[in-house]
C-alpha cells in the first residue's frame, strides 16, 4: 500500500476520534455542583462549625466572582459589601433576611466590608429551601436564624463595576 493512501486512511479515522474527544471534555471554567455534592459539602460544614455556629467554603473563584456554600445554625451579624453583590439560593432550612436600612454601630472589618450587630429600618423577608435572593452591592443585610433552626445556602459573590 502506498504511503499517501495510508496517510489518507489514518486521517479519515484520526480526525473523527479527535473531534469526539474534544466534544466529550467540558469547556475550561465549567463547573457543576450536584444536589448530592452540595448536601455532602453541607455535612462537612456542619462538622467544621465552631462556637459561632457558622461555616462557609469557597467552591470556586473566577476572578470577579466566586461561588461558596454557607451554613448557619445561628443569626449572623449585619453586613454590607461595598463592591460585592450577593446572589444566593437556599439549599435547606429557613431564616429571616433583613435587607436595607442601616447597620447599627457599623465598623469596617476589611476593605469594602462593614459589619455590625444589627440593622435598623430594614425589610424582613422569610426564606425557605429553593428561594433565590439578589442583594446589590452597598445594601445592608443580615440573616436571622430562629433558635433550633438552620440554613444552608449556595452563594455567588459578584464584584460590581
Amino acid at each position: 500500500m502506498d504511503g499517501k493512501v495510508i496517510m489518507k486512511r489514518l486521517a479519515v479515522w484520526t480526525i473523527p476520534v479527535v473531534l469526539l474527544l474534544a466534544q466529550t471534555s467540558d469547556p475550561r471554567g465549567f463547573a457543576i455542583w450536584t444536589a448530592p455534592e452540595l448536601r455532602a459539602h453541607a455535612g462537612q460544614l456542619r462538622q467544621r462549625m465552631g462556637a459561632e455556629k457558622m461555616a462557609s467554603e469557597t467552591l470556586a473563584d473566577y476572578g470577579n466572582y466566586r461561588t461558596m456554600l454557607a451554613r448557619r445554625e445561628t443569626s449572623g451579624s449585619a453586613e454590607l459589601h461595598e463592591r460585592m453583590a450577593d446572589l444566593f439560593v437556599v439549599e435547606e432550612g429557613d431564616a429571616t433576611l433583613v435587607v436595607g436600612g442601616e447597620i447599627v454601630d457599623g465598623k469596617t472589618t476589611a476593605p469594602g466590608e462593614v459589619r455590625g450587630a444589627t440593622i435598623t429600618g430594614g425589610q424582613r423577608h422569610r426564606l425557605a429551601a429553593g428561594d433565590t435572593v439578589h442583594i446589590p452591592a452597598g445594601v445592608p443585610h443580615q440573616l436571622l436564624v430562629d433558635p433550633g433552626r438552620e440554613i444552608t445556602y449556595f452563594v455567588v459573590k459578584v464584584e460590581s463595576r
